[in-house]
């Protein structure tokens, strides 16, 4: 490397700046995620399920595969499971609640599919003093409810939040569904060290998430939660999850993440390409709602300066990210001219092996935490930094379409404006 560098010493410090400085935080952060350690169970709990929790669980489209997730609720004993639902749908739907539990669980509709309308209309026919938002789909261990409710003994504590892991669709994971596992192992990293750090996150997963009642039964936030728009005319339908988090900043409420196996969920990804579909909606989620948050409302400077740094960082993520590749290209054009024509003395398949090496070397670091308990998915490493700049071009992209407020992966999810006024 300092062979290299002696070429035009000058261009190459302030990258190698840049990459000590990004290694050194990711550093920070398994160290944080390390140290961190969940709330423990009480001997005398406040909340009890059985008295204390309503799930609510907003869809349109559950099959069979609701069967395994309802009765993995019911396992925790929650007082009550609502199920909201579009009209047209209510009949398999009841159906399906029938043949899981009748008594504790609850089919109601909406006019639209709309899942803001459908999550307010839950919150509306609610009775007890937590509620648990959960993705039709999330399957939790027995312990996972006891290990939320827990959290909420500190009564400043608005929501709470879990790990995930991914549940395979098929016998085998997919490619696509090992991307996604590498991802929330990264994602459960971050949110343990930032919540380690400054009692911060930046966002409680809709897939899994508890709130107090009180906060949600507030007219004032359901009507901003059903009429949340993007620069004023834009209506959003997903991003709830990203709203709620700001809510929660933003009223002076605190909130925690259960990362610990008795509170991990799991979840289905989409097996196959529509997994960057879900991505795609997901990045937009988090660009409008990261910069509304350090910008627009700015309460996280002040109340989680971690999370607002962490924040910036992803805003000039995907920049960095693509100024490596675009350097490689300068420096293999560079070697192709003769050393007395202004050209570099190393040849340019030396430039693009030491390039690839390092790649592997660093993004397999960056997975050990994974791969540590699935070793065979290291073969997926070079999908995953294949995906990395895929993923840096798709943020750009998403960051210049965020008028979008589209699904993208689910059919039926209508017109949110028409969903509101019925």
């Amino acid at each position: 490397m300092l062979y290299l560098t002696s070429d035009d010493f000058p261009i190459f410090v302030p990258f190698g700046v840049i990459g000590f400085y990004r290694y050194l935080w990711y550093l920070i952060r398994i160290i944080a995620s390390v140290t961190y350690r969940p709330v423990p169970l009480p001997e005398n709990p406040t909340y009890v399920a059985s008295e204390d929790v309503t799930i609510i669980v907003p869809t349109i489209d559950a099959g069979e595969e609701f069967k395994e997730a309802a009765n993995s609720w019911l396992a925790g004993k929650p007082k009550e499971i609502i199920i909201i639902t579009e009209e047209k749908m209510l009949i398999p739907l009841q159906e399906l609640a029938n043949a899981v539990d009748p008594e504790r669980i609850r089919v109601l509709t909406v006019p639209f599919a709309n899942k803001r309308l459908q999550m307010a209309h839950g919150i509306r026919n609610t009775t007890t003093d937590i509620i648990v938002f959960a993705d039709d789909d999330a399957i939790w261990p027995p312990t996972l409810l006891p290990y939320v409710l827990a959290c909420f003994e500190d009564q400043k504590v608005g929501g709470v939040g879990t790990s995930q892991r991914v549940q395979p669709v098929g016998k085998r994971m997919t490619v696509w569904e090992v991307l996604a596992a590498f991802r929330l192992t990264i994602r459960n990293i971050e949110i343990s060290s930032s919540t380690h750090i400054d009692g911060g996150l930046p966002c409680l997963s809709g897939r899994t998430a508890a709130y107090r009642t009180v906060i949600l039964k507030d007219p004032e936030f359901l009507h901003g939660f059903t009429h949340d728009y993007w620069l004023g005319k834009y209506q959003l339908n997903s991003g709830d999850d990203k709203f709620l988090t700001r809510w929660m900043v933003s009223h002076g409420w605190s909130t925690y993440v259960q990362c610990c196996k008795e509170a991990e969920l799991l979840s289905t990804m989409k097996p196959n390409w529509r997994f960057l579909k879900q991505v795609l909606r997901w990045t937009r989620n988090t660009w409008r709602s990261d910069l509304r948050s350090l910008f627009m409302e700015r309460y996280i400077w002040t109340t989680h300066p971690y999370v607002a740094y962490t924040m910036v960082d992803k805003l000039f993520n995907p920049f960095t990210l693509l100024v490596g590749p675009c350097l490689v290209g300068y420096l293999v054009w560079k070697s192709t001219f003769a050393v007395i024509d202004g050209g570099y003395h190393l040849p340019w398949w030396n430039i693009i092996l030491s390039y690839m090496v390092w790649l592997l070397a660093t993004r397999t670091a960056k997975l050990l935490p994974h791969l540590w308990h699935t070793p065979s998915h290291i073969i997926y490493v070079p999908a995953f930094i294949l995906f990395g700049y895929y993923f840096a071009i798709m943020k750009l992209y998403a960051l210049f379409t965020l008028h979008e407020t589209g699904w993208g992966t689910r059919a039926g999810i209508g017109d949110p404006t028409k969903a509101t006024a019925a």
